[in-house]
Order: C-alpha cells, then sequence, then structure tokens
C-alpha cells in the first residue's frame, strides 16, 4: 500500500470526535472491529505457519533446497491469500458478508506492518526497543479498533452527525464545526476515518489533509526553560529572567478515594475466572463499569492539563528547551513512580515536539541527559558535586546564590539555547568564556546506591570483584568513543 504524501502547502491532521451510537450501530461496530482482530491472527497464523513447518522439516534432515517456502507478508499477498481463504475457512465462510471489507484489511494491514517491524528489528535497521514476532490479539484485551479508507466518509452539514461505510449516519457527542468548516471552504479533504473504542466510549477519528498556515508566536525572540517535577508539574523560566510556577493538579491523588471505594465493591462481586471458566456476574460488570469510569475521568482531565500547558507555551515562545528525561528509569523508583506517572512528562515532551515544529514552526531543543541542570549555578556556572533530592534549595558555595532548585534549573535550560551559537549555557554567564568547573561529562558514570567494598585480603594482590572489573570496561569503552568522537 503506498503511503500518501501530502500536497505541499498541506499536512495530514487527525479530527477526533466522540460518538453516541444507537444499539445496532454499537453492534455493528464491534463486529466489524472483531472482524478486523480476525483477519490480524488469521494473517499472523497463516506466515507463522510456514515457519514452524521449515522448523519440523529441518529436524527431519530435509535439505535446504527442498524446505517449504517462505509465506510473504507484504500486504497485497495477504489480502490475495485471505480472499481465496474466506470462502473455504470456517472461521470465516458462515459470516464474513456480514462486514466491510475495510474492516478485513484493517486487520491484514496491521499484521504486514507488525512482521515489517520484526523484521527490521532483527536485522537492526529499527530503532528503539527490540521488536518480538507478532502474537495473536486476544478477544478480552485487545482495543477494538477498524479503519475505514474508501465508501462513503463524511461529516454532515449539520454538524452533529458523521457517515460512515456499513455503519450509516452516527450521531456525534460533540459539534464537528472545526472539520466541517474546513471542508466546506476547500482547505481541508478527508482521506480516512478510524472507529475506535477507548476509555468507554466509542470515538472517530479524521485523517484529513489540511491546508498549514503557521501560526506566529507571541514572543519569538525569547527563549524558555522547563523544567518538570512532581511537586511542581513544570517551571519556566525564560531567557529575560520571568520565572513561573505551574503547579501539579494531581487527578489521580484526588481520586484514589473513589477508587478505593470503587475497587472494594468490585472485589465483593462475583468476578471472572480464566481456570474455571467462571462468567462474571451482572452486578460484577456494573461495579466495574463505575471503577472504570472514574479511570477515565483522571486520563481525560491529564489529557486536558497536559494540552493546555504544551499549547500556551508554544504559542508563546521562539524557542523552547526541555530535558531528555529517562521515564522509564525514573517509574523503577517506587517511591514516586506513581506521581511520575501521573506527571506525564513523556506526553509533555510528545506534545511540545509537534506543537513547536508543525504548529508554529519554532525551534526546540533537548538538554543532554547528562546536562547538569539542577546542579549548575545559574549564576556563576560552578557545578555541585552531590545534590540530593530533598534539598530543595540551591546554594552555590562560589558565589553565595540562594535559589529555588528548579527555578535554578528552568533558568540553565532557558540558557543551553543561547550555548548552542555563543557562552556556556549558564544563565548569568553567556556570552564569556567557559568556567572552571567540573566537565559536562564527568557524571555519565552511575554511582552505586551503596558504597563497593574494598578487596578482601585474602585474594591475591587484592583482585578486583566482577562488578568492578565491569565497570572500568564500560568506562575505557567510553574514554575510547569519546577519543575518536
Amino acid at each position: 500500500m503506498k503511503k500518501f504524501q501530502p500536497q505541499p502547502g498541506f499536512v495530514v491532521q487527525a479530527f477526533r470526535f466522540a460518538l453516541d451510537p444507537n444499539a445496532a450501530q454499537e453492534a455493528a461496530s464491534r463486529s466489524h472491529c472483531g472482524a478486523a482482530r480476525a483477519a490480524y491472527n488469521w494473517a499472523v497464523g497463516w506466515v507463522t505457519a510456514s515457519w514452524w513447518q521449515r522448523k519440523a522439516e529441518e529436524t527431519y534432515g530435509v535439505p535446504e533446497e527442498d524446505l517449504t517456502e517462505w509465506r510473504p507478508w507484504s500486504l497485497p499477498a495477504l489480502r490475495k491469500a485471505f480472499n481465496t481463504a474466506k470462502y473455504t475457512d470456517p472461521r470465516f465462510a458462515s459470516w464474513w458478508q456480514e462486514n466491510s471489507k475495510e474492516a478485513y484489511s484493517t486487520g491484514l494491514a496491521g499484521a504486514s506492518a507488525a512482521f515489517d517491524n520484526y523484521a527490521k528489528s532483527k536485522n537492526g535497521k529499527r530503532r528503539g526497543k527490540r521488536v518480538g514476532a507478532p502474537r495473536f490479539k486476544s478477544k478480552r484485551k485487545a482495543r477494538p479498533s477498524c479503519r475505514f479508507t474508501t465508501g462513503t466518509i463524511r461529516v454532515d452539514t449539520d454538524g452533529r452527525h458523521v457517515t460512515l461505510p456499513r455503519l450509516g449516519t452516527v450521531r456525534v457527542h460533540e459539534p464537528t464545526h472545526k472539520l466541517l468548516n474546513r471542508v466546506q471552504g476547500g482547505t481541508a479533504r478527508i482521506l480516512s476515518a478510524t472507529v475506535r473504542h477507548e476509555r468507554g466510549r466509542w470515538f472517530v477519528s479524521f485523517q484529513a489533509e489540511v491546508k498549514h498556515d503557521l501560526e506566529r508566536v507571541t514572543r519569538p525572540d525569547v527563549t524558555v526553560g522547563i523544567d518538570l517535577g512532581v511537586k511542581t508539574l513544570a517551571v519556566t523560566a525564560d531567557s529575560t529572567g520571568e520565572i513561573r510556577t505551574v503547579a501539579n493538579p494531581g487527578h489521580y491523588d484526588q481520586a484514589r478515594k473513589q477508587l478505593r471505594r470503587a475497587s472494594r465493591v468490585v472485589s465483593r462481586r462475583q468476578g471472572p475466572d480464566r481456570r474455571t471458566g467462571q462468567k462474571p456476574s451482572k452486578r460484577w460488570e456494573k461495579a466495574n463499569a463505575q471503577r472504570n469510569k472514574v479511570h477515565h475521568r483522571v486520563a481525560n482531565l491529564r489529557e486536558d492539563a497536559l494540552h493546555k500547558l504544551t499549547t500556551s507555551v508554544a504559542a508563546e515562545y521562539g524557542t523552547v528547551v526541555v530535558e531528555d528525561l529517562n521515564v522509564a528509569g525514573m517509574l523503577r523508583n517506587r517511591r514516586l513512580a506513581r506521581r511520575i506517572a501521573d506527571a506525564g512528562f513523556g506526553e509533555i515532551r510528545r506534545q511540545l515536539d509537534y506543537k513547536t515544529l508543525q504548529r508554529h514552526a519554532t525551534r526546540m531543543v533537548v538538554a543532554d541527559r547528562w546536562y547538569p541542570s539542577s546542579k549548575t549555578c545559574s549564576g556563576c556556572g560552578a557545578v555541585k558535586a552531590k545534590l540530593p533530592l530533598h534539598v530543595r534549595t540551591y546554594e552555590c558555595d562560589a558565589c553565595g546564590l540562594v535559589l529555588d532548585r528548579d527555578d535554578n534549573a528552568a533558568l540553565n535550560l532557558a540558557a543551553l539555547a543561547a550555548a548552542c551559537v555563543t557562552g556556556t549555557g549558564v544563565a548569568g554567564d553567556q556570552d564569556t568564556a567557559p568556567a572552571v568547573s567540573k566537565p559536562r561529562g564527568a557524571d555519565h558514570k552511575t554511582r552505586a546506591t551503596r558504597p563497593r567494598r574494598k578487596a578482601s585480603a585474602g585474594r591475591a594482590g587484592g583482585a578486583t570483584l566482577p562488578h568492578q572489573r565491569q565497570t572500568e570496561a564500560r568506562d575505557r569503552t567510553q574514554a575510547e568513543a569519546l577519543t575518536l568522537w
């Protein structure tokens, strides 16, 4: 399937609306999403069957040239094979005509993309975490979703209904004027529609080709640094010295009392048991729906707060500086994991990334993960060797500056953007030579949580411990890389 390329001056943008389907439309939506999941599972089984067959034949001593051929996983090949199997396979023969062809195409396209990601990851051509082979989707865990690319896909002129293939005209919970006005004005063209069930509701997301008009920011010459935290969600400091603090709403902490009460009610009902095949009772399903409603409200409130924060920042400043936080590593801290997850550090960076680039065409600078923004004095540039997390006030031993820890970090981040052109990256010293302080890369080595014990006298010549040898080898590798660089 050829990837869509927008015309010059146009971008592909999504418009999502909540739906209010009737009982028949909801049943049809679930049927289409179930068909997409069934087609995905069929494609995974059809491709991997040849893998297991070849593996079995190898154990019998079959020569390489006589082994079963590999089955292709390209989308055209999967479509051709599925169009033949849907008439003969008992899993599809009796009901496949009840749904649109787009439902099965959705599942086949997902399977093709999954196999492509697996092959690229295995060959080292895909960045990020290692991707395993595609697995079957569970009916209980898979999120219902179906994508329509052909047929009648439109936003009705009344602004309260949308028309989708085989589902008909569905009422929308909220007005669709933000997309309807663009379509009627000739500045948008709908390409596809995706129906999805999440957070207890049905949503439709229209993928549209929209004319791209850049929005001018309020202060294009001002740089802002954003220091994220748990006690305060964000501290922003701009190049003019203005500091703002954004309080952490803590939506999950506020809802914990309700969640405890709702979870207690769920635990006292007869729930499902996969080991014995026990079905949940009606009272359990009702109580579980009430508990999920609290979770969905927390997620919606968090999403709304993060969008308001990132939109206001992206619309005001010409340059935004953020930190490259290791959020996955921070979540391993059991004392702070709940609050870090509730803050949404990764989502803030993701939203700033596309809002600064696509909406305003401004610059976003990502500070190095090892940049000591909290340990560096924003006045003179001196760097502290250690600054525990419980110390909330920064006190410089060199110049005597006393400042809030988060405010100091935000000022240093704001000055980092100017350091890319001139200066040292210190808030109070942007146009002078680098201060004599600890090198930036000095803190790259991870410190142990406990002091290492010295080698025992019983070891000949004071032999090093295994973890010490690994640390020394890692240090040598980093030194060689820096030398080559």
